[in-house]
């Protein structure tokens, strides 16, 4: 993982960097998993078929995926109404959340 440091503002020289914190290096962190998601080397569009499209390639692909369950707690979290998230198409995640309630 690549971090780059920004200077404090109101800093005079450059040398005087702020050291991150551990809520930056956890946020850092947080979003890894989006690089290693299978969906991001593959084509989008397999993700958000048009209505009544198969939604098979792309649940193929997630079932493959080492960050599934990080995608699909992503889309819970966020209400997200469209495509395959985490190996689940929007009707799945609300029957999910119905279910879960």
């Amino acid at each position: 993982m690549s971090v780059t440091w920004l200077p404090v503002p109101g800093t005079i020289r450059a040398r005087n960097w702020a050291e991150p914190t551990k809520a930056d290096l956890d946020a850092i962190e947080d979003d890894d998993w989006q690089d290693r998601a299978l969906c991001a080397q593959t084509d989008p569009e397999a993700f958000f078929p048009e209505k009544g499209g198969s939604t098979r390639e792309a649940k193929k692909v997630c079932r493959a995926c080492e960050v599934r369950a990080e995608c699909l707690e992503l889309a819970l979290e966020n209400d997200e109404r469209f495509g395959i998230w985490g190996g689940m198409s929007e009707r799945e995640r609300r029957r999910l959340k119905r279910e879960a309630a």
